[in-house]
């Protein structure tokens, strides 16, 4: 919410900036509220809302209950949440303290390297994970020849939420690394100087203080592991495992008749669980005070000695990074240019271009990497500059509506990326004058702005309070309004936390399908849709070759932003 820091500049005055703040309230009110109002009130109409005739009616919240195998449904969907919690955690903890704590050798570049699921979407994970780990996996027929069979399936609740666990660990690493900058180190040298060791003092010490970071990260993971399709579509589907997600899923895109009460009510249930876990993740982030332990002396914790376990520990994590990281990404990337890749086969006989030589050939797929990108650079110059303005009015205006606008904003956090395909998909068909927009990529440019929009002001936001506000207060008092104040003092000094945000959203937007699903069309898809259709008519090939290439222009992106301009794409 906004800190008071303009308190003492005079109110704006009326005309310009009165109708510049209240427009870009009323857009953002629009754009947030677009795919929340239709499927709600799809939820209680008894045929499809852009039919005629329709009435309103409770039914369909029973019929969902009543469905065949629903409550099945959600118990296999918060068991995966939670197993994807409990592993995400366990990982995500013991990294930060080992990669981050410790004399570990190595520990920096298993650091990066742990981070990179994050980076990827969980649709091009799970294709990589399919490769090694999958039934005819290059590992999975090592495995049978050596043991006679692999000990891993994939295709179950536990092994689903292990590939789920492992993109998601980063999320619980990053949270927890940052808790840890703000741990006074005089508690653990006090356990030291009192004869503790270092496991003790990590047990008894620096754990307890990482539990609020724990916590709040606990909850994130949770609610993604609630929103989570790829995971579940590519390994649940095909073994008779369904969550909410493939549920909404199958009974909307994948159906020849969708039935949409059943749908909006399910997106509906979904929503309201997800808004629940947002408020109580708003709720832990604003009781971690009694945590706080950093003092007005600027220090460094000292590292924990592992001694002994030096080595060994370096080999578990090198092995685990091989395992989960490499493994998965590398063997993608070497199957998009093979026509087969087994350990049956030596490597030389199935080198192969014929991969992309295929994919050039049919116009889905340059159309799609070239909607993909077209989406991802026009979208997030629009995104970042329409979070650009929300955040100037929220932080730097006396805009009276700015905590409603604040809140407003930031609750597409609450919102799934399958709900939001489905609200706009419904918008789009129900407000008249929109249905031109419906096969074209500005539907997805819209819904994907949408989404992110809290992404986008959590990487302007910090920035803007740091800035003094003297900047502006004194063209205010040279006569300047609000708004000449905005665009000609504070926008282009913010223009390092902009930069970070286009960036941020050109990735997010460019590995994004959740929402894109429900609302492509025929010339407008994009690499994730493209990738879902391309694996369901099993032409493992063309996946592994697009999917390189989305992995290929991420890395690019991610590279370029940390070395060229210093952008941090995560924390």
């Amino acid at each position: 919410m906004p800190d008071g820091r303009t308190d003492a500049l005079p109110r704006p005055r009326a005309g310009r900036d009165t109708a510049i703040q209240y427009g870009l309230a009323l857009l953002t009110v629009v754009l947030v509220a677009a795919p929340l109002v239709p499927v709600l009130y799809q939820s209680v109409l008894d045929r499809a809302l852009y039919d005629t005739g329709q009435s309103f009616t409770l039914a369909n919240f029973g019929r969902l209950f009543r469905a065949e195998g629903f409550g099945l449904v959600i118990w296999n969907t918060f068991v995966f949440a939670g197993l994807t919690t409990l592993i995400s955690q366990t990982l995500g903890t013991l990294a930060a303290v080992l990669f981050g704590r410790t004399d570990m050798p190595g520990a920096r570049v298993f650091g990066e390297l742990f981070l990179w699921p994050i980076y990827l979407s969980a649709l091009v994970l799970s294709f990589g994970w399919y490769t090694v780990y999958g039934p005819a996996g290059y590992l999975t027929l090592i495995a049978q020849d050596w043991l006679g069979g692999a000990p891993w399936d994939l295709y179950s609740l536990p092994g689903m939420a292990m590939i789920a666990g492992v993109s998601q660990a980063p999320v619980a690493y990053i949270y927890c690394m940052s808790s840890a900058t703000i741990t006074d180190p005089s508690l653990e040298e006090a356990a030291r100087v009192a004869g503790a060791g270092t496991f003790r003092t990590l047990r008894r010490i620096t754990l307890p203080l990482l539990m609020p970071a724990i916590a709040y990260s606990a909850v994130l993971n949770f609610t993604v592991g609630l929103e989570l399709l790829a995971i579940p579509l590519v390994f649940g589907d095909p073994a008779g495992i369904t969550v909410l997600t493939t549920f909404l899923y199958n009974n909307g895109v994948a159906s020849a008749r969708p039935d949409h009460g059943l749908v909006a009510t399910a997106a509906v249930l979904m929503l309201a669980v997800v808004c629940v876990l947002v408020w109580l993740q708003g709720r832990l982030l604003g009781n971690t005070r009694r945590f706080v332990t950093l003092g007005g002396k600027a220090t460094r914790p000292r590292p924990f000695r592992l001694d002994r376990l030096r080595w060994p520990l370096f080999a578990v994590s090198a092995l685990y990074i091989a395992a989960t990281v490499v493994a998965p990404i590398g063997a993608l990337l070497l199957r998009a240019f093979t026509s087969l890749l087994s350990p049956m086969v030596p490597l030389a006989e199935v080198l192969t271009t014929a991969n992309f030589t295929n994919m050039a050939e049919y116009p889905v797929y340059p159309r799609s990497i070239w909607n993909s990108f077209l989406i991802s650079a026009l979208g997030g110059v629009i995104a970042t500059a329409l979070i650009a303005l929300i955040a100037v009015i929220v932080l730097r205006s006396e805009f009276r509506w700015r905590g409603a606008l604040h809140y407003v904003a930031l609750f597409p956090r609450a919102v799934p990326g399958v709900v939001a395909g489905i609200g706009f998909f419904y918008a789009f068909a129900l407000v008249p004058g929109l249905g031109g927009l419906r096969n074209t990529i500005w539907i997805l440019i819209i819904a994907f702005t949408m989404h992110y929009i809290p992404v986008g002001l959590g990487a302007v936001a910090p920035m803007l309070m740091q800035m003094s506000p003297d900047l502006d207060r004194a063209a205010r008092v040279q006569g300047a309004d609000w708004w000449t104040a905005s665009r000609r003092i504070v926008l282009p000094l913010m223009r390092p936390a902009l930069v970070a945000c286009f960036t941020i959203l050109f990735i997010t937007f460019f590995k994004e399908y959740t929402t894109a699903i429900f609302l492509f069309a025929p010339g407008s898809e994009v690499i994730g849709t493209t990738l879902l259709q391309a694996w369901t008519q099993g032409e493992v090939g063309l996946v592994s070759a697009l999917a390189t290439i989305q992995v290929l222009v991420i890395g690019t992106c991610v590279t370029l932003a940390r070395a060229v301009f210093g952008v941090r794409l995560h924390g």
